[in-house]
């Protein structure tokens, strides 16, 4: 975009040249399949995500080239296993981002550090297993510059463990807080009653039997009575890390 910008100042393009130019800037087509929008950063701060897990590896390995060549970093969500060598591949030329836990990848050009925006999101999940998805929403958030306080394992069986969980991101004053619970999914409405700030409930799939699968988790979110409650899909991680990043980093703003 700066290129196009310049190309207009410097009087080698017309005003409408350069409007087709930047409308033609934002997608970028990978394949007959795939189409990137690179104008998303501008938009959002963060590239667009790649969803890795219905894609052919070949598909994946150009799409990622191209973002990274495009927007110096590349975001990968649902990665499987047997793509794992295509990420491996990356670690030759790039930094690679990663938690043993989740299957969201970040993969940057050497030496690329996102900036900061004063944003500051808590993390919170009820139990271990729910820590893969937490987890996703921590490398989404920092990659868009928020500073994470991760607070695990903290659900409603101790309810102490709930309360210190509170406690803890409430010390480090943050403007927005992810709670992450499978099972009868009650930790979100817990924190709610307890903070002033936006707790967006995020359900996993832990569970099993009747209400398995993360329903029952959704469900008890959806009909919470506590107030300040938004709620997102069954492990939509990359759903809840851009709405806590839009509300930490417009409260950054207004602290400025």
């Amino acid at each position: 975009m700066r290129s196009i910008l310049k190309k207009l100042l410097d009087g080698e393009i017309s005003l409408e040249d350069a409007e087709r130019e930047i409308r033609l800037w934002g997608i970028e087509e990978i394949s007959d399949i795939v189409k990137l929008d690179f104008s998303r950063e501008l938009r959002k701060n963060l590239p667009e995500v790649i969803f890795a897990e219905r894609k052919d590896n070949e598909t994946l390995r150009n799409t990622v080239e191209k973002a990274i060549e495009r927007s110096s970093r590349a975001i990968i969500s649902r990665v499987r296993e047997d793509q794992m060598s295509i990420i491996d591949e990356f670690r030759e030329k790039y930094d690679v981002i990663s938690s043993p836990y989740s299957r969201v990848i970040v993969i940057r050009k050497r030496g690329y550090k996102p900036p900061s925006t004063g944003g500051r999101i808590g993390i919170i999940t009820a139990g271990t297993s729910d820590v893969p998805i937490a987890e996703e929403v921590r490398l989404i958030a920092e990659e868009a510059g928020c500073k994470v306080i991760r607070v695990y394992d903290a659900g409603i069986a101790s309810l102490k463990r709930s309360i210190d969980a509170v406690r803890r991101v409430l010390s480090d004053d943050v403007d927005v807080i992810v709670v992450v619970a499978g099972m009868e999914g009650m930790l979100p409405s817990i924190v709610a009653s307890l903070v002033d700030v936006l707790v967006i409930g995020l359900p996993t799939s832990v569970g099993y039997g009747l209400g398995g699968g993360g329903v029952s988790a959704l469900y008890s979110m959806l009909q919470s009575c506590s107030p300040g409650i938004v709620v997102v899909n069954i492990d939509n991680s990359v759903g809840a890390a851009y709405a806590a990043i839009s509300v930490a980093n417009r409260a950054a703003i207004g602290r400025e």
